[in-house]
Order: structure tokens, then C-alpha cells, then sequence
């Protein structure tokens, strides 16, 4: 006979008990209604003239399917679904072929790449995914085909998300390498050229996916001699990138310690072989703008939240040292290369609090009463019921001195300009044209 099992697990923990290692047990999780975060047909629709085909169950295919279409470009996608049947009559590997042929001879025009989706049921059944994607590209030699997943099995070992962003530039074929040439890989928003990396690389031909127009500019990327990832899910993709092309990877987080922003552009400059430029002006203009949020802002408490940023520690430890009120943090675990920041916090600032994203128990939270509330993120917008929210997702494309400066004078109008969250948190995909709007 079933017996149920009582089981708590706290929502939150004080930055002073909890163990960098794992803040919370895992369990039933639960997904807020805050859509602005990217995921994989998001990031598969950068290559233009591509065409995406998912291969898994009909209920899987729901949410792939629903995303193309509030994206406007539903007929950038296509699937296959796979029923219990094919899972025992042979027919996997050949099922998935003819219905890839079937979808491509409908289309009047073929797509220049094509990328094709397996699930979690693929993996588990042992199915030839290489065998299926070397058929395909001998039946149809003027397509490019690059295999990619969408399994959640996947995240104990490599995210989802970074896989994608080493399949994202599968694609690209070697070319000699062009040593005046800068790629820059694995945003997920317009990159800001405003930025100072900008002014360091302005002797460069810089591309990226996002000031891609056509396929042939997408493969020229693929001459660059340099090869710079700013987040770390795209670093995996950044270094075998690098490696199939005989390129130089550079890693350069997004970082909000102004000290790791200079040694970090250091680095770079020592890379390219080129002067490090002053950029005392982009330092001192960030300094000034966090001060002035905080003229504004003043006390009010301040959530700082994961699908912001990449390093929310380091921009919560950023924060509380130019005196605002960070109260919460909302994250699941620690990027090691946030430990420092972590560890700052929890011997200078041990009663700030870190939220699960995920826990079951966040699931009334926004019903509850709280004070007022400045989130730099969706998730803490609906946790903590705030119109008062900058609407940051994977870094808005910030970066360096410049990126800090904006992110404070957004948090500054964030304050002073409440949105409606309820309107702006139902759009998935964030920047993305939305068939909701």
C-alpha cells in the first residue's frame, strides 16, 4: 500500500548556512510563469536559413511547437512525432529518415541547414543518431544536417544549453583563417557595441551570429583567428569550435568586478597582440552611474536573480559594496567561478537570503504579502509580486564597464517606471517577436 512520506524542503537559506556546494536537496521542482528565458528552438533559429526538426512525443512536442509559433516563424519548424510503436518495431532509425525526406520534399524551396532534434526516448533506445544524420546528408547533399537534443537526461552530465551552443556552430566549415577576424559566440541577445570590448576589437572584422544576415554569413564565421565566449555556456562551444578550426579561444566572462574587468580586458589585449586602450573614462562612468541608482533607489530591497545574469553573485556583491539592499538571491547552485563573490557575501553580508528558482514550495510565494521589492530578473519579479523589475534575460547583451553602466541606470528606471509584470512575463523569449504582443 502507497504511504505518504512527509518531506520538507526549504524554499530559502541565509547565504551564512548555506554550503556552496548544494544550497538545496533536490525533488519536485516547480517552473513560474516568468517566460522570458531562452531555450533551445530560441537559440537554434540564430542561424538564418535554417530549418529545425524535432523527432519526440507528441507531449514534448507541444512546448517546441508552441514556441516557434509565439516566435512568428512557425514555418522555420517541423517535426516528427514517435509513438510508442516505433519504439519496439524496428523502425526508429528509418522512421525518422523518411519523415526528415517527407518534410523536405513538401517544402518549394530546401533550407541551406537543417537541424534535427532527438529526445530523452532516442538515447534510452540506443538509437544510431550519426547513422541517421550520414544518410541524410549523402540523400540530400546540398543540405547541411547537424544532430541536436532537447533531453533533460542530459543535465547531470553537459546543460542542454551548452550543447546547444557547441551544435549552434557545428555547421561551420573550415576556411583559411583571416587573422584580422574576431568571432564572438554563444550570446543569446544582440550583443551592445557600445560596449568597450567593442572599442578594443574596433581594428577587427567582428562577427557574431547575431550580424548574421544569410548562411554565407554565418560560415564566415569560421575564418576568424579569434574566437571569444563571454558566458559560460558557451565556452564548451567556444573551445571545440576553436579546436576544429584551427582558431584561438579566448574566454572572457561577463564579469561585474571592476578589478576582473580590467584583467580581463589585459588578457584579451595581450591575445590580439595590441595596446591596451585607457578605459579609466568606461570605469569611472559605471562607478558614477551605481551611485547615482543608489541616490535613487536608496533602501529599497533588491532581488538579484539567475535568469538575469550569469554571475549573480559577483553582480550581488557588486551591489551590496556600493550600499544597496541586496536582500535575496535567486539560484539553485554556485558556478565555481563565482566562489569568491560567494564567499565575500556570506563573511560580509551573511543574512542575505538565497531563493531556490525551482523548489515546489515557491509555489504560493507570489500570493504572499511582501514589502516593496526592486528585481533584476523575471523570476524575482513574480516570486516577490514586483512591477518594479529590470527585464533582464541572459545578460541583455551587456558587457564590461558600459554593461554595468546601463544595468544601473535600468535599475534606476525599473524604480521609477514599474511595468505591468503580467504582461511582460507571458512573452517567451525574451527580444524575440512575440505573437502575443
Amino acid at each position: 500500500m502507497l504511504k505518504a512520506i512527509e518531506y520538507e524542503k526549504p524554499r530559502s537559506i541565509k547565504i551564512k548556512d548555506a554550503d556552496k556546494n548544494a544550497f538545496f536537496k533536490t525533488g519536485l521542482e516547480y517552473n513560474p510563469p516568468a517566460r522570458g528565458g531562452w531555450n533551445i528552438v530560441h537559440t537554434g533559429m540564430l542561424i538564418p536559413e535554417a530549418h529545425q526538426i524535432f523527432a519526440c512525443a507528441q507531449g514534448c512536442l507541444r512546448g517546441v511547437i508552441l514556441t516557434a509559433a509565439e516566435m512568428n516563424v512557425p514555418d522555420r519548424m517541423s517535426w516528427i512525432s514517435v509513438s510508442e510503436e516505433d519504439m519496439f518495431d524496428g523502425t526508429l532509425e528509418s522512421d525518422i529518415i523518411d519523415g526528415v525526406s517527407d518534410i523536405l520534399e513538401k517544402m518549394s524551396e530546401k533550407p541551406r541547414a537543417v537541424l534535427l532534434y532527438l529526445s530523452c526516448i532516442h538515447l534510452f533506445a540506443g538509437c544510431d543518431f550519426e547513422m541517421i544524420i550520414n544518410e541524410l546528408g549523402e540523400k540530400y547533399p546540398d543540405v547541411d544536417f547537424t544532430d541536436c537534443y532537447m533531453t533533460p537526461t542530459m543535465r547531470m552530465t553537459i546543460s542542454p544549453d551548452a550543447k546547444m551552443r557547441i551544435q549552434l556552430y557545428s555547421l561551420l566549415k573550415k576556411r583559411p583563417i583571416n587573422e584580422n577576424s574576431v568571432s564572438i559566440l554563444g550570446n543569446d541577445m544582440y550583443p551592445d557595441t557600445e560596449s568597450e570590448l567593442f572599442e578594443i576589437l574596433k581594428s577587427f572584422d567582428v562577427k557574431d551570429i547575431h550580424f548574421c544576415k544569410t548562411y554565407d554569413d554565418y560560415q564566415l564565421m569560421a575564418e576568424s583567428a579569434f574566437n571569444i565566449t563571454t558566458r559560460p555556456t558557451g565556452k564548451a562551444g567556444g573551445e571545440e569550435l576553436s579546436k576544429g578550426l584551427g582558431a584561438k579561444h579566448i574566454y572572457l566572462p561577463a564579469a561585474f568586478d571592476l578589478d576582473e574587468i580590467e584583467e580581463e580586458y589585459k588578457f584579451l589585449c595581450n591575445e590580439l597582440k595590441i595596446k591596451m586602450p585607457d578605459l579609466s573614462v568606461y570605469k569611472d562612468r559605471a562607478k558614477t552611474a551605481l551611485e547615482r541608482a543608489k541616490s535613487i533607489i536608496k533602501d529599497t530591497p533588491i532581488a538579484v536573480d539567475f535568469l538575469a545574469v550569469a554571475r549573480q553573485f559577483q553582480l550581488a556583491k557588486l551591489l551590496l559594496e556600493f550600499g544597496f539592499n541586496v536582500k535575496y538571491i535567486i539560484a539553485d547552485t554556485l558556478n565555481f567561478e563565482e566562489e569568491a563573490s560567494f564567499d565575500r557575501i556570506k563573511e560580509d553580508y551573511p543574512d542575505v537570503e538565497i531563493f531556490s528558482s525551482v523548489n515546489v514550495n515557491m509555489l504560493n510565494i507570489a500570493d504572499e504579502e511582501h514589502e516593496k521589492v526592486l528585481s533584476i530578473g523575471q523570476k524575482g519579479a513574480f516570486y516577490f509580486a514586483t512591477d518594479c523589475f529590470v527585464n533582464l534575460v541572459s545578460g541583455g547583451g551587456l558587457y564590461g564597464y558600459k554593461g554595468i553602466e546601463k544595468l544601473a541606470d535600468m535599475m534606476s528606471d525599473a524604480y521609477k517606471n514599474p511595468k505591468d509584470r503580467k504582461e511582460v512575463l507571458k512573452l517567451k523569449g525574451h527580444t524575440c517577436e512575440s505573437c502575443l504582443v
